[in-house]
């Protein structure tokens, strides 16, 4: 059977992996989707402000 010390590894071990785990689902559940629709959100504003810009010009 399992000594104490191995015990505690493998506990230390799920505990790491259920930390990744949960990581990687917040990662690409909120962060990621946070990141691209602000970026996009810019993107299209300097578009806005740049077809802006040559409407006055001409």
């Amino acid at each position: 059977m399992f000594e104490f010390d191995q015990y505690l590894g493998f506990l230390a071990f799920l505990t790491i992996l259920t930390i990744g785990f949960w990581l990687m689902i917040f990662l690409l559940m909120f962060v990621v989707p946070y990141w691209l629709g602000g970026n996009l959100m810019e993107f299209w504003k300097e578009r806005r402000k740049a077809k802006q810009a040559k409407r006055l010009e001409e």
